[in-house]
C-alpha cells in the first residue's frame, strides 16, 4: 500500500514539475497600466552581477550615439540610463522595431475573429492593390505579409506601397525579402475591424499595457514613436508571451508562432520578429544566406525587434530579461542589423558571466 501511495505521489510531482517547466516565474513584475511612473527596480548586486562591468557598457553606449538604455529582469528595472540630452519623458522613433507592434495587433485581430492569416489580402482591401495579375495577387495572404514572403519587388521601388510600385518579382511564399509592403496589414486590420488601425491599436494593445506614444507617417512608412519605458513595456509583454499581469492581451499560440521560424527560406525570421540562434539568416536587401546565428555573442533563445539606426528590443526568455536601446545609428546608417549588436552583447554578457 505504501509503495502504491509513493508511486502516485511521485507521479503527481512529475507532472507538476513538467507542467511548470517552461512557465514564467511567479514573481514576475508588471508596472501599473494607469500612466503611473512607478516601476520597481532590482540592483546589480541583488542579482549577483558584476558591478565593474557597468561603466564599460555605459561608456560604449554613449560612444555609439545611444539615447536610452533599459534592462529588465523579471519585469523590474535593473539599468535605466539616458544619454545626450534624452530623458525618460522624451519620445523617439521605433523605426522597423515597430513592425512587431503590427504583428501583435494582427494576432489580436485574428483571435477576435476579424481576420484569418491564410486568407488573401485582397479579400480585405480589394483587388488591384498591386500591379500583379489577379492570379499572382491572389497568392498573397496576410501570412505572406507577416513573413516577408509576398514575392513583390523589394529593391527597385523602395518603400513605395502604391499599386504601381508593388510589382511582381516571384510567387508569394517562394522568396523572402524585407519589404515595407508589410504595412498593408494595417489596412487589412482597419478594413476587417471597421475602424482606423490606430484606434484599434490603442484600445487593444497600447492602453492595455500602459504604453504612451503614437503612430506617424514618414514618407511611405508608418512609424511608431514613444518613450523608452513604453518600448520596455512592449518587450515585457513579449517576454510574457502576450500576457500582462494575468490578462491575455495576445494569445500564446499566436505569439509562439510569431517568435518561431515562419518559413523555410530565412530561418531567423518569424512574424516580423527576428530570431537569434538559428542555423542561418538573411539580411534586408540581400538574397545571400549567411550561416550561423545573427548575433553569436547573444543568447540563442533571444528574439528581437530591430529598427533602422539601431533601435532595439531584445527579449531573452532563458534569463527573464528584456533589453532596450534607442538612439542614432551606432556607426553608419543601417536598416536593422549592424556590428553594434555583436559588441553590445559582449558588454552585456560581462554583467552576468
Amino acid at each position: 500500500m505504501k509503495k502504491i501511495a509513493f508511486f502516485f505521489l511521485a507521479l503527481i510531482l512529475f507532472f507538476s514539475c513538467s507542467s511548470n517547466e517552461n512557465s514564467l516565474p511567479t514573481d514576475m513584475y508588471f508596472p501599473p497600466s494607469d500612466g503611473s511612473t512607478i516601476w520597481e527596480t532590482k540592483t546589480i548586486s541583488s542579482l549577483g552581477w558584476n558591478q565593474n562591468a557597468v561603466q564599460p557598457l555605459l561608456d560604449y553606449l554613449a560612444l555609439k550615439n545611444s539615447k536610452s538604455f533599459i534592462v529588465l529582469v523579471d519585469g523590474k528595472i535593473v539599468m535605466e540610463n539616458y544619454f545626450n540630452g534624452h530623458s525618460a519623458s522624451t519620445n523617439w522613433y521605433w523605426a522597423s522595431a515597430g513592425k512587431t507592434l503590427t504583428s501583435a495587433v494582427t494576432g489580436i485581430a485574428e483571435q477576435e475573429g476579424f481576420l484569418n492569416l491564410d486568407t488573401k489580402v485582397s479579400n480585405y482591401i480589394g483587388v488591384g492593390w498591386t500591379s500583379e495579375t489577379l492570379a499572382k495577387e491572389n497568392l498573397i495572404t496576410n501570412k505572406s505579409l507577416l513573413t516577408m514572403t509576398s514575392g513583390l519587388e523589394d529593391i527597385a521601388n523602395g518603400d513605395c506601397v502604391t499599386p504601381s510600385c508593388l510589382t511582381y518579382k516571384a510567387d508569394a511564399s517562394s522568396r523572402w525579402a524585407y519589404h515595407n509592403v508589410y504595412v498593408k496589414l494595417q489596412d487589412v486590420i482597419a478594413a476587417a475591424t471597421n475602424q482606423s488601425f490606430t484606434s484599434y491599436f490603442n484600445t487593444k494593445l497600447r492602453d492595455k499595457i500602459g504604453m504612451d506614444g503614437t503612430w506617424f507617417t514618414s514618407g511611405n512608412n508608418s512609424v511608431y514613436g514613444s518613450t523608452t519605458r513604453s518600448m520596455a513595456r512592449f518587450g515585457l509583454l513579449a517576454l510574457n508571451k502576450g500576457k500582462w499581469n494575468g490578462t491575455t492581451v495576445l494569445n500564446e499560440n499566436y505569439f509562439n508562432q510569431a517568435t518561431s521560424t515562419s518559413q523555410n527560406i530565412n530561418l531567423s525570421y518569424g512574424y516580423l520578429w527576428w530570431l537569434n540562434g538559428k542555423a542561418s539568416y538573411h539580411l534586408p536587401e540581400s538574397q545571400y544566406q549567411f550561416s550561423g546565428s545573427i548575433i553569436p555573442t547573444a543568447p540563442n533563445d533571444m528574439f528581437m525587434a530591430l529598427g533602422k539606426n539601431d533601435q532595439k528590443i531584445y527579449v531573452i526568455p532563458s534569463k527573464n530579461m528584456v533589453v532596450i536601446r534607442m538612439g542614432n545609428a551606432a556607426d553608419t546608417v543601417n536598416l536593422a542589423l549592424s556590428d553594434f549588436d555583436t559588441v553590445l552583447w559582449q558588454k552585456i554578457n560581462a554583467l552576468y558571466q
